[in-house]
């Protein structure tokens, strides 16, 4: 059975900086996974290649079967990848239930109706419900980044990716964002993560890969539970 999402072999980069080599990885359905490693490692390059923001110079993207790495990003919103970037990217000026509607501008949202997409993401996120009509920009942190997720929702995708969203979020926080993920992964949604926050992201994980100087370093076929007990991640990001 082919997997959901497999990266094969991509190399991208920005004009004459080369930021990925022969990355190789793969997400099946229903799980999630977790893409680990320093700042400047290539993974947030890693989802701008997955959703169309950066083109690759070799190698392929493939998502249900079919090549879509040379797709702009707004045809690969609509075959089902949703991508939740790195500082939420909110509209600050525009309040809860704005920047929800954004989220559900393609065709599949819209048949569904955004009132009801919208209703679905605040019975999920009951914060967000109380705060529909305040401005994003005066959220707490984490509710920021709860929105930015429930936003990704809203296009009823089939893999959601996220950007480090426990960047700048105080532990409790954290933890919450992580549960609300671990949900949406029961939930039967795929989900592909990057972070540094090596054990709460393994913590609910699957698999996870660990990327080093644009190219995987461990991980192919290794477990979320393999690779927290594994003695160079460890040493390399938990000083152990």
């Amino acid at each position: 059975m082919s997997s959901l999402l497999a990266v094969d072999d991509v190399q991208a980069g920005y004009g004459d900086f080369k930021a990925l080599f022969n990355i190789t990885l793969h997400v099946d359905a229903g799980e999630i996974v977790t893409l680990l490693g320093a700042n400047g490692a290539g993974k947030t390059t890693t989802l701008r290649v997955i959703s169309g923001l950066v083109h690759p110079t070799k190698g392929t993207v493939r998502f249900e079967g079919q090549i879509i790495s040379t797709l702009p990003p707004h045809e690969i919103v609509e075959l089902g990848i949703s991508h939740v970037p790195e500082g939420r990217q909110l509209f600050p000026h525009m309040s809860v239930e704005e920047n929800l509607a954004l989220g559900a501008y393609i065709a599949r949202a819209r048949q569904r109706g955004i009132k009801e997409a919208m209703e679905e993401q605040f019975a999920f996120f009951p914060r967000l419900k109380e705060r529909r009509k305040q401005l994003a920009g005066t959220l707490s942190g984490g509710e920021q980044q709860m929105v930015a997720i429930a936003r990704g929702l809203m296009t009823q995708p089939k893999l959601l990716m996220l950007d480090e969203p426990s960047l700048g979020l105080g532990p409790k926080i954290v933890e919450e964002v992580f549960a609300k993920v671990q949900e949406i992964g029961k939930r039967g949604l795929t989900v592909l993560i990057v972070e540094q926050n090596v054990v709460d992201a393994l913590s609910i994980s699957n698999r996870g890969y660990v990327i080093e100087n644009g190219a995987v370093d461990l991980g192919v076929g290794t477990s979320a539970k393999e690779l927290l007990h594994n003695e160079r991640l460890r040493s390399a990001y938990l000083g152990l």
